[in-house]
C-alpha cells in the first residue's frame, strides 16, 4: 500500500510512476477526493463533539427554563448531525481503503520504462550454452525415457498440469532443495523456516495477493484457509501486525513450501512437461530490512539467487524488469532465468524483488528505530530457486548421447554419491 502522504505530497510524481506500470493515474485523484472528505467529516465531527459536550456542560449552569429548553434543543440538533457525520465517516474509511489496496506500487526511478516484457533489459549473461554433438531432446522425453516421471498417473490421480515424479526424479529434486536450503543458510546467513503452507486472507491482502489476484488462488469454501502460492506470503507474515527493535534487524528467511497456482492466465501454453503446473516446489528467500538498507539488499539477494545456477553449471542470465513488466507489489525487480537447450528457451526460474514499505504497510510490520520512533520496514523477496524448471534446465543441459544424465558435482553428495541417471 502506498503512503497517503506521499499522494498527497508528491501527487504528479505518484501519477506519473503509475502510468509507466500501465495503471490508471485517475485512481489518485480518487484517493484524494476520498481522503479530503475522511479528513473533512473527521474534523467535523471533532468540532460537533466539542459543541455537544460545551453545550451540555451550559445545560447544567442554565437557570432561565426558556434558555435552558433552547439549549436542549440545540443539543438535539447537534446529537443529530454527530449521528449521521459518524454514520456516513466508516463508508468512506472503507471505500478508501478498497481503492488503496487496488493500486500497485511505484517504481523507481532508475528502474527502466516501458510497456511489457519487450523493455526488460538483459544485465548480464553467464555461462555457457551447451553445444552437444547431437540434437538435444526436451526433458519430457528424457525423464520419461529413465523412469524419472509419470504423467500419465499424475493426471489421472490429480487432473491436467499434473504429474508424479519417481525413483531418481523424486531423488533429485529431493537433493536440489535440500542443496540449495544448506547453500543459503551455512553459506549466505539465512535462518530456515518451515511456515504452514495454508494461511488466513488478511496474510494475502498483507503481501499484495489479495484482492487483485483472488481468481489465481486456491482455498477452502469453509474455512479462512488459502493455500499459499510462494512462502514469501506466510514468511512475511510472521512479523505481521508487530514491532521489531532495529538491533536485530537485517531479518533473512529461508523456506521450502510447495506453492499452489491456478494457471489461467497460461490457459493452452506449455501443456507438456513440467514447465506450468498447479503445484509445486520452491525454495524462497525473504529479507526484513532498515529502508536505506534496501536498494543494497536487493543486489545482496538477488546475487544468492544466481549462485545457485552458478554452481550448477548451468548458462543462466539476469533481467531487469521495466516499468511495465513489473509485479503490483514491485518497485524494482530482477529476473533470473536458466537456458533450456531441448525446449530452447530461456526458463525464468527466480524473481528477485523489492517492495519497499508496499508490504509493510499493508501487513503493519514496523521497527523501532535508534531514537525510539516506529517505521515502517523494508521487505524483499526472491526464489532460491524455484522447481521444476531447475530440473528441466538441468536435464536438458546434461543430457548425454546415450540418453543418460550427468549430475552436477555439488549434487552428487546429496544423491548417495550417484554421477549419473541412467536407465536401470
Amino acid at each position: 500500500m502506498l503512503d497517503i502522504q506521499r499522494i498527497r505530497n508528491e501527487t504528479d510524481a505518484v501519477k506519473r510512476g503509475l502510468e509507466t506500470t500501465g495503471a490508471d493515474p485517475s485512481l489518485i485523484d480518487r484517493v484524494l477526493d476520498l481522503d479530503a472528505r475522511r479528513r473533512d467529516l473527521q474534523k467535523r465531527g471533532d468540532t460537533l463533539r466539542a459543541e455537544l459536550n460545551a453545550k451540555s456542560k451550559s445545560i447544567g449552569r442554565e437557570k432561565d427554563p426558556e434558555k435552558r429548553a433552547e439549549l436542549i434543543e440545540e443539543v438535539g440538533k447537534v446529537k443529530t448531525e454527530l449521528k449521521q457525520t459518524s454514520s456516513v465517516a466508516p463508508q468512506v474509511e472503507q471505500d478508501l481503503e478498497e481503492l488503496m489496496l487496488s493500486i500497485p506500487n511505484v517504481p523507481l526511478a532508475e528502474v527502466p520504462v516501458g510497456p511489457d516484457d519487450s523493455a526488460n533489459v538483459v544485465v548480464g549473461e553467464f555461462g555457457a550454452k551447451p553445444e552437444p554433438p547431437f540434437e538435444p531432446r526436451p526433458h519430457w522425453e528424457i525423464m520419461n525415457d529413465l523412469g524419472m516421471i509419470d504423467f500419465e498417473r499424475g493426471q489421472k490421480i490429480s487432473g491436467s498440469r499434473f504429474y508424479v515424479l519417481k525413483g531418481d526424479g523424486a531423488r533429485l529434486q529431493r537433493a536440489l532443495i535440500t542443496w540449495m536450503l544448506d547453500t543459503h543458510t551455512r553459506e549466505h546467513g539465512y535462518e530456515e523456516v518451515y511456515p504452514p503452507c495454508m494461511v488466513r486472507q488478511d496474510c494475502l491482502v498483507g503481501t499484495g495477493n489479495l484482492p487483485k489476484f483472488g481468481e489465481n488462488l486456491y482455498r477452502d469454501i469453509e474455512e479462512d484457509h488459502w493455500w499459499i502460492p510462494t512462502a514469501e506470503v506466510p514468511v512475511t507474515n510472521l512479523y505481521r501486525e508487530e514491532i521489531l527493535d532495529h538491533g536485530i534487524l537485517p531479518i533473512k528467511h529461508v523456506a521450502y513450501t510447495p506453492c499452489f497456482r491456478r494457471e489461467k492466465m497460461s490457459h493452452g501454453k506449455d501443456t507438456r512437461g513440467i514447465k506450468r503446473g498447479h503445484q509445486f516446489d520452491k525454495v524462497e528467500m525473504v529479507h526484513f530490512v532498515r529502508p536505506e538498507k534496501s536498494r543494497a539488499a536487493l543486489e545482496e539477494l538477488t546475487d544468492h539467487a544466481m549462485e545457485i545456477p552458478r554452481r550448477l553449471g548451468l548458462p543462466y542470465r539476469k533481467l531487469q524488469m521495466c516499468t511495465g513488466d513489473l509485479s503490483f507489489v514491485s518497485c524494482m525487480k530482477y529476473d533470473i532465468e536458466l537456458w533450456a537447450p531441448g525446449c530452447k528457451e530461456w526458463l525464468e526460474v527466480s524473481s528477485c524483488s523489492l517492495f519497499g514499505d508496499f508490504q509493510a504497510r499493508r501487513a503493519r510490520i514496523r521497527f523501532k528505530d535508534e531514537e525510539g520512533k516506529n517505521r515502517f520496514i523494508h521487505t524483499l523477496n526472491g526464489s532460491g530457486l524455484a522447481l521444476p524448471r531447475v530440473v528441466i534446465a538441468l536435464v536438458e543441459s546434461y543430457q548425454q548421447a546415450d540418453g543418460s544424465i550427468l549430475l552436477p558435482e555439488v549434487l552428487r553428495p546429496y544423491m548417495g554419491g550417484q554421477e549419473t541417471i541412467s536407465k536401470k
